[in-house]
């Protein structure tokens, strides 16, 4: 006999709710809940996010935040009564880019921009404004070759089917690693 699966969907909107006013005390924003249960035992992931700007949360505030959720959760009158583990983080950079703050969170990285019935185009975020966004796309280039960027591209929000972050492990602007410059000379002595 196999386990049924447990529809976890409405106390995650339930949680939503009821967490959402302790996340907002601390001036995040509550991206998502999702409870996740085996035998008795109930996790609870918490998603927080700042409310605008760039980067991310940091640490501290994750813990801060950490704990009046904590405390929220202890007091939760919804409460069913099984044991909680909560997780709290914020959305990674696999997550997808669905509203104008996540754009304007992103603005100077790589992204990749899915379009509604046109050519995906891969560039650098380099604006948001009310009605979309503004890309420099790269142009392909031969293997081997430093990327070229074309003319900035405006697209709205209604042509964005799926948006997100491509993973860079070197940033423009950002120093090269140093190499060892060793002589011939200084290699033998070594």
């Amino acid at each position: 006999m196999s386990a049924k699966p447990v529809d976890t969907q409405p106390e995650a909107e339930r949680l939503k709710k009821y967490l959402e006013p302790t996340v907002a005390s601390h001036e995040l924003y509550l991206e998502d809940v999702e409870v996740r249960i085996a035998g008795q035992h109930r996790t609870v992931h918490v998603i927080v996010d700042l409310l605008e700007g760039t980067g991310g949360v940091d640490l501290d505030r994750i813990a801060e935040v950490s704990r009046a959720l904590s405390e929220a959760l202890d007091q939760d009158p919804g409460d069913p009564g099984s044991p909680y583990d909560l997780e709290v983080s914020s959305p990674g950079v696999g997550r997808p880019l669905t509203e104008p703050r996540h754009w304007r969170r992103n603005v100077g990285r790589l992204v990749k921009v899915n379009l509604v019935q046109e050519d995906n185009i891969t560039g650098r975020l380099t604006g948001v404004t009310e009605d979309g966004i503004v890309v420099v796309p790269d142009l392909p280039v031969k293997k081997g070759m430093k990327p070229k960027q074309g003319e900035p591209v405006e697209v709205g929000f209604d042509r964005i089917r799926r948006g997100s972050v491509e993973v860079e492990f070197s940033r423009p602007g950002e120093p090269e690693p140093e190499m060892l410059d060793i002589d011939d000379d200084e290699a033998e002595e070594a």
